[in-house]
């Protein structure tokens, strides 16, 4: 049971990094945005979503969406036709409808990391009783089987430790990272709703 946890574990966390990855990019967001901010405040809005284009990533597909349901026409008459109410809620909506991708999967992980230490302990326990029976037998007591039981509850209590550090390690930098992910896409937003 440890170790399939173990592989589940690995299996998720590799995912979760493999998908953050992908919602950076490969461009850092204060380089990104201030290429970005300078196509908004001349109102080349084309400009601005060419630019999100060429560098594919969460951020800028939320900025793109948000932009292309703001702006309408093409070129110099490009306008903003909806008032800042209506485009703070276009926004909010794309955030609410693109970022769950970052927190998808980070609860098997989270759980994981909390169960891990007790089903480890439960595995001691088992091996303990195993040990316990074996030195219960009338005279000399059964050298093997009590090895086998001690063995069975330290490997029990290697494998929930090695679980539990390897999922509360990786869920805390997981959890870090998405938040500065939130945080850099909520002031990217920021910055676009209060230039249009």
């Amino acid at each position: 049971v440890l170790i399939f946890i173990i592989i589940l574990l690995v299996t998720y966390v590799i995912e979760r990094f493999f998908t953050l990855r992908r919602a950076v990019g490969k461009v850092s967001m204060v380089d990104f945005k201030s290429r970005f901010m300078e196509y908004l405040a001349q109102k080349d809005f084309d400009g601005a979503i060419a630019h999100c284009d060429s560098h594919s990533n969460l951020a800028t597909n939320i900025l793109k969406t948000g932009l292309r349901a703001s702006v309408k026409g093409s070129g110099k008459n490009a306008t903003v036709v909806k008032n800042p109410v209506e485009i703070r809620r276009t926004f909010e909506e794309t955030i609410s409808r693109e970022t769950p991708i970052l927190e998808r999967n980070l609860v098997i992980v989270t759980t994981i990391a909390s169960i891990s230490t007790m089903i480890g302990l439960l595995g001691t326990t088992v091996g303990m009783i195993r040990a316990f029976q074996a030195m219960a037998h009338a005279g000399a007591p059964d050298a093997v089987q009590l090895a086998r039981g001690v063995s069975e509850a330290l490997f029990n209590t290697a494998g929930g430790l090695l679980a539990a550090i390897i999922g509360i390690t990786a869920n805390n930098i997981l959890v870090t990272k998405v938040d500065q992910l939130t945080y850099e896409i909520n002031d990217a937003v920021h910055d676009t709703m209060d230039i249009l």
